[in-house]
């Protein structure tokens, strides 16, 4: 039973980005005074061609038939996140720069409910099938990888829906081959 165990604990091995720093660690454009706070849903709305309104847990079933819904990341899609703080809740943010099959940069708003703005962030797929469907987000404030997993619903856009995910997949495994 131990062997079993010890083998399970060796073939699982720490995540490639433990332990190490992004080589761009993202900034955090701070609430002003007097400011406004920013939401997410309306940053991802003005930031990328995703044209939807509503709460954020709405936007995945909301893109079915008007915008590509992909399993992958894509420069300019919005990435969906699911149970975010309970089943009502979700966060976007818009994919702005893929640096590895297994990292991006995003650009999202009201990520630690502060309404600041957060440019460049890093985040990194921490699915065991290595399909984005689990994710980790550097955490700008700290200067290190954030403790929870979040679950990824998927990622919408850009371009008009019956876009080829397959097409995709193979698109972005060639940027990094």
């Amino acid at each position: 039973m131990i062997a079993i165990a010890l083998a399970a604990s060796a073939c699982a091995g720490p995540h490639y980005y433990e332990g190490s720093l992004p080589d761009e660690p993202g900034r955090n454009l701070n609430l002003q005074s007097g400011q406004t706070p920013m939401q997410c849903a309306p940053y991802a709305r003005e930031h990328s061609q995703v044209k939807i309104f509503g709460d954020a847990y709405t936007w995945w079933d909301q893109a079915q038939g008007r915008f590509a819904r992909n399993p992958l990341p894509n420069e300019g899609s919005v990435m969906v996140l699911a149970d975010y703080a309970g089943p009502k809740r979700g966060h976007l943010a818009v994919v702005k720069r893929m640096v590895s099959t297994r990292e991006i940069r995003i650009d999202h708003a009201n990520w630690l409910n502060d309404g600041s703005i957060y440019v460049n962030n890093p985040v990194v797929d921490v699915s065991a099938a290595n399909d984005w469907t689990a994710i980790k987000v550097w955490n700008i404030k700290t200067g290190r990888w954030g403790e929870r997993i979040y679950s990824v619903k998927g990622f919408i856009g850009p371009g008009a829906a019956g876009r080829d995910r397959v097409a995709q997949a193979d698109r972005i495994q060639d940027l990094f081959e």
